[in-house]
């Protein structure tokens, strides 16, 4: 039985879909792991104050929350990644559909 060439490309292109996301996959377990260990070091070595900076994202708008003394960079810090994280999102958007065409 012969298979046409577009359906075997597409069960070529799904199999190595996989390794890819579990690469990433584990990258990602990985990177949240080593922030964590090192949020546990630096909470058991500061001197009892903490500063924080949180970015949520909710659709397309971020919303910035700070605290601490150090509060106000942090929030800038997190305003510039914001923005850069959803300029990245819409250059590689751009380029995933100019390939497809």
């Amino acid at each position: 039985m012969l298979i046409p060439k577009p359906f075997s490309k597409c069960a070529n292109d799904e199999s190595s879909i996989f390794p890819k996301f579990s690469l990433l996959f584990i990258i990602g377990f990985f990177t949240i792991l080593v922030g964590v260990v090192i949020l546990i070091v630096a909470a058991m070595l500061s001197d009892g104050s903490a500063n924080s900076g949180v970015v949520i994202f909710i659709g397309p708008f971020p919303i910035v929350v700070g605290a601490g003394r150090e509060a106000p960079w942090m929030v800038l810090f997190s305003i510039v990644l914001a923005v850069l994280s959803i300029i990245m999102f819409l250059v590689l958007r751009r380029e995933v559909k100019k390939t497809d065409i």
